[in-house]
């Protein structure tokens, strides 16, 4: 019971910040702990199908959770507060190296680590780089198929860390529409995209948990890429000289918590 509510907990912290531009669900993952998890639970679920129900049950309910009641405070804190909250996120990236390090099963230096790190870095700042699209997609009879490839897209988005799943959708002309089903409730919109997006999940999970484990160098360094790379989305840019202190303290905060975390797994 304590281990669902701490996933729950995890979940509302991960789903709450999802929200805030820049900041990937997937990196928030991997820096509350919990990324591993959620990959071998989606990817294994046949095997142990009551233990990764609960836990998956758990996690999307404390997300859910967070989106409602975590994400609109610290939406104000951006908002307010924007070099103070911003580089409280940047620290937390930072404070999750040491972990990905251990994950990594590295045993000393070597070239192959700076490459992997920057192949990850570049792919996210190749897919920051491309244009936006404009209007709402695919219309007409081919709409649910172009819907559900979308689907499968975003999900390779969610999943990963420092991908952000709003720019792919706006990338694919699917943001003002999406945005607008959910809130209309547009069953015929939404279902063939979260039909895709569940295929997508599945399929990425399983690629992941197998590099994982058969590659597990590489597959974290790159990942740390991906992160340190979202770290451009995230920062706000020079303080002014009167908000430097307190952002080196949310800075040094936002690496000591995410950092205490990783080490208690």
């Amino acid at each position: 019971m304590k281990d669902l509510l701490k996933t729950a907990a995890r979940g509302a912290v991960i789903g709450g910040t999802m929200l805030i531009p820049g900041v990937s669900g997937g990196s928030m993952a991997m820096m509350m702990g919990i990324y591993d998890k959620l990959i071998l639970a989606v990817s294994h679920f046949r095997q142990d199908v009551k233990r990764h129900f609960c836990f998956l049950l758990c996690f999307c309910v404390g997300a859910g959770l967070g989106m409602l009641i975590i994400a609109r405070p610290l939406l104000h804190l951006l908002e307010v507060f924007p070099y103070p909250t911003q580089f409280f996120f940047i620290g937390a990236v930072a404070g999750c190296v040491p972990m990905i390090y251990r994950k990594a099963r590295l045993t000393g230096f070597s070239w192959h680590i700076p490459v992997y790190i920057l192949i990850g870095a570049a792919a996210v700042a190749l897919f920051n780089l491309a244009p936006a699209g404009q209007g709402g997609g695919m219309q007409g009879a081919l709409q649910p198929l172009y819907l559900a490839a979308a689907g499968v897209v975003s999900a390779a988005a969610l999943v990963l860390p420092g991908i952000s799943v709003s720019y792919l959708l706006l990338m694919l002309n699917l943001y003002d529409s999406t945005m607008a089903a959910i809130s209309g409730l547009d069953i015929g919109f939404l279902l063939p995209l979260l039909i895709g997006l569940c295929i997508g999940i599945v399929l990425t999970t399983k690629l992941l948990d197998r590099l994982m484990s058969s590659h597990p160098r590489a597959t974290y360094l790159i990942i740390l890429g991906f992160m340190l790379a979202s770290v451009l989305e995230v920062f706000p840019g020079i303080p002014p000289a009167s908000q430097w202190l307190v952002c080196v303290v949310t800075l040094l905060s936002g690496f000591f918590v995410i950092y205490l975390i990783a080490r208690r797994e």
